[in-house]
C-alpha cells in the first residue's frame, strides 16, 4: 500500500485515522501541526500527505511550503470548517479535499484517486 503522513492537531482524530489506515495496509507517520508535518515530510517523504487545514501552523501554509519544496507531493486537505476553505486548499495545490466528518470509504476512495493522479 502507501506511506501516508497525517497532519492534524486533534490527537484523537489523528490516532483514529492512523489505526484505520494501518488496518487497511498503509504505513503511517503522524504530526500534530504544520511545522512538525513539513519537517517530517522533509526528513522522510511519503507517498501522500493528509492534512487538516485549520490548526496551529496552518495546514494551508503547510500545503504551500510542501508544494514549493516538493512540487510532486500529493496532498489531501481536510477540514470541518466549511467548503470555502477546502476550495481554497485545492486552488493552492491540494490534490483533493474532504469535509469532516467523512466516511472511511470516502477517505479510501480519495486516497486511491489521489495516488493514481485522478483526484479532483
Amino acid at each position: 500500500m502507501a506511506s501516508i503522513l497525517i497532519i492534524d492537531d486533534n490527537e484523537t482524530f489523528r490516532v483514529l485515522l492512523e489505526e484505520m489506515l494501518i488496518a487497511d495496509g498503509h504505513v503511517v507517520t503522524k504530526a500534530s501541526d504544520g511545522l512538525e508535518g513539513a519537517q517530517k515530510y522533509r526528513d522522510n517523504p511519503t507517498d501522500l500527505v493528509i492534512t487538516d487545514i485549520m490548526m496551529p501552523h496552518s495546514g494551508l501554509s503547510t500545503i504551500q511550503v510542501l508544494l514549493k519544496q516538493f512540487p510532486d507531493v500529493k496532498i489531501i486537505a481536510m477540514s470541518g470548517g466549511g467548503t470555502h476553505r477546502l476550495d481554497y486548499a485545492k486552488s493552492i495545490g491540494a490534490s483533493c479535499s474532504l469535509a469532516k466528518p467523512f466516511t472511511f470509504e470516502k477517505l479510501c476512495t480519495a486516497i486511491a484517486e489521489t495516488l493514481a493522479g485522478k483526484a479532483g
